[in-house]
């Protein structure tokens, strides 16, 4: 399960709504890719279908999709997004990460 904040939530539903996606029917794809400082890096898009190895939640109103290989690293992650003077952009929780990289974009286990 991946969890989505009430800041996350609202910032995805703005995004996907300038993108030309609807919030209600489509969905937030949330994987894990090779790369980043730290070794893997976190890839977050939008989506309008699902794939064969999808694994599919819903939290706090948003759909959310996860290939069954990065859902093995992001189980428990919650999504966050930061507008503070650090930064501005979305924060992945993520309890599986054993160190991150400065930015939080990348981590490794």
């Amino acid at each position: 399960m991946i969890k989505v904040s009430e800041t996350a939530r609202q910032k995805i539903v703005q995004l996907m709504s300038e993108d030309g996606f609807n919030a209600s029917t489509d969905y937030t794809r949330v994987g894990v890719k090779s790369g980043g400082c730290s070794g893997l890096s976190y890839d977050l898009s939008f989506d309008k279908e699902l794939q064969e190895d999808d694994k599919v939640f819903e939290d706090n109103g948003v759909k959310i999709i996860v290939d069954k290989k990065s859902f093995l690293y992001l189980v428990g992650t919650t999504l966050e997004y930061s507008g503070g003077l650090n930064g501005t952009g979305f924060v992945f929780n993520n309890p599986n990460a054993n160190r991150t990289c400065g930015c939080g974009e990348s981590f490794s286990l």
